[in-house]
């Protein structure tokens, strides 16, 4: 499967270089061409699917298998402090290429000024338990 006019898919094809970490039959892990820090890593699904929703559960798990190695790997090349391993889907969770990926991005304790990954908690008044009945409604 692939898209025409889908960057990662052209990664894939080969027609864009780019500095493969890792390989195999169903993904390529390749450093960020545009990179938080020094060693991040983006793990393409070899299938193009816009999204997580979109994946087979099958590959959705080999990629995440896959993550968990890069970040071994980047943390034991790097030594850092912790890694991100981030995935996101759709404009308003920060997806600007749509074909599914990983990002594994090293993070040191003195990072924060320039790589921001996270939210301010909101005080809630909700109904935890009627929360968690909306979502497994939907399961």
């Amino acid at each position: 499967m692939r898209e025409e006019n889908c960057i990662f898919c052209k990664i894939l094809a080969d027609e864009i270089p780019s500095a493969v970490v890792y390989e195999d039959d169903d993904c390529r892990a390749i450093l960020d061409n545009a990179p938080a820090a020094r060693g991040h890593v983006i793990i393409l699904s070899k299938k193009h699917a816009a999204n997580i929703f979109e994946l087979p559960d099958d590959d959705v798990a080999r990629i995440f298998v896959v993550a968990k190695k890069i970040a071994a790997a980047v943390q034991k090349t790097y030594s850092c402090d912790g890694v991100n391993i981030l995935q996101n889907n759709g404009e308003a969770s920060g997806q600007t290429v749509f074909h599914l990926h990983v990002h594994v991005i090293p993070r040191f304790d003195n990072d924060r000024d320039h790589i921001n990954i996270g939210w301010k908690p909101e005080e809630t008044s909700d109904d935890m338990s009627e929360v968690a009945a909306e979502i497994k409604a939907n399961l």
